[in-house]
């Protein structure tokens, strides 16, 4: 594509500074470059601009015509390149298109919001909750929350939280069908699973005796997409479920659901990031939304794994 632009920015210089060695001195080209440039720009639209003398620079009447256009559209993108940068670097505001996890938005996002807008009045927040990997150029997404390990790109990530993953199971499960004692148990046990494509069948574990981590292959009859979904079953007694202790901490305190196998879980962590696309200048209801988070959760600490 055409420099068009760049092309206006060369006669208007040529034209205010009388020559187009001046021109090529204020922009840093050769007189040579220059010609061509302006010759470049009169072959592609048909007509002469300049009439050029030893002495001066003299503009045609379709040349003036040219000019004029051309020096108000320049400004219009200082314009607006001063206006981005200004806004960049001020206060948050506009539209802010966030991207969640269904279990990190429901029980740690959503409850922040409105102290987020009550801090940023003038962000209008976007917020979707999926746990489907979401292309951020497609989606239109301004930053996504995303659990577990990242996939290497382009985007700039930040890590927002760390948690370890916890078996669960509610009381009347457990009274049904009894506590596992150790993870080759759960063979015999209902175990709700995931259904997108990251996730496993075989839950992982430490030898508390050895250290020695290794795998048992679970099965169950139900599946489910987020972890949100897969707590509600477990809370319905439907099973044991394996999910990120902060989508299961509220429940876990008020004792709807038991954590088991503690001593055999003590390698199994879930990160999560706030990713974005990268840029050393992020625009500023980017960078306060993720500092924002990383200031009220980040800091936060999880009961430590028994044993």
């Amino acid at each position: 594509m055409d420099n068009r632009a760049g092309e206006m920015q060369v006669l208007v210089e040529a034209v205010d500074r009388g020559s187009f060695s001046a021109a090529g001195r204020r922009l840093g080209l050769s007189p040579s470059a220059v010609s061509k440039l302006v010759t470049r720009l009169e072959e592609r639209l048909g007509a002469r601009l300049l009439v050029r003398s030893t002495r001066a620079i003299v503009l045609t009447p379709e040349g003036e015509a040219y000019a004029a256009r051309a020096r108000r559209i320049l400004a219009e993108i200082e314009e607006a390149e001063r206006q981005i940068a200004a806004g960049a670097a001020a206060v948050p505001r506009g539209r802010l298109r966030v991207s969640a996890t269904v279990g990190f938005g429901e029980l740690c996002l959503v409850p922040l919001v409105p102290e987020f807008l009550a801090l940023y009045p003038e962000v209008q927040l976007d917020l979707s909750l999926t746990d489907e990997v979401i292309d951020l150029v497609a989606e239109r997404a301004d930053i996504a929350l995303r659990a577990g390990p990242l996939r290497d790109s382009t985007l700039k990530a930040r890590k927002v939280l760390e948690s370890r993953r916890v078996v669960v199971a509610s009381p009347a499960y457990l009274a049904r069908h009894g506590t596992p004692q150790t993870p080759q148990e759960l063979t015999g046990h209902n175990c709700l699973r995931f259904n997108f494509r990251r996730s496993m069948d075989d839950w992982p574990f430490v030898d508390p005796a050895t250290g020695e981590a290794y795998a048992v292959a679970v099965s169950g009859n139900l599946e489910g997409n987020s972890g949100s979904m897969v707590r509600r079953l477990a809370l319905d007694g439907l099973g044991l479920a394996r999910i990120a202790r902060y989508v299961a901490e509220p429940e876990i305190r008020a004792g709807r659901l038991v954590p088991v196998l503690e001593t055999y879980n003590g390698r199994d962590i879930e990160m999560l990031h706030a990713v974005f696309l990268g840029h050393d200048h992020l625009v500023a209801r980017i960078r306060a939304f993720v500092d924002f988070l990383v200031a009220r959760i980040g800091h936060r600490q999880e009961p430590a794994a028994a044993g």
